[in-house]
């Protein structure tokens, strides 16, 4: 399975995260670093066991957590 950011969503680097904005709704999304690692990761083809790998990798001291802890439930806005 490939995962492709919709045409409408641009995004925005920050000092922290990134942000997300639907040019459609004019709604936006905050990510947090760690989100913004696992976005990259899975558009550049990886898969969620390499991303919670590469969580891992970044947080050696949680990275029992990469995999066991499911991430907040949200239905994604088109």
């Amino acid at each position: 399975m490939s995962l492709a950011r919709a045409p409408h969503v641009r995004s925005t680097r920050t000092a922290d995260g990134t942000v997300l904005l639907n040019t459609r709704t004019g709604r936006y999304r905050q990510m947090n670093a760690t989100a913004t690692l696992v976005l990259d990761h899975l558009l550049a083809g990886g898969t969620c066991r390499t991303a919670a790998e590469a969580l891992r990798a970044r947080h050696p001291s949680a990275g029992h957590r990469a995999e066991s802890e499911p991430g907040p439930s949200w239905t994604p806005h088109t």
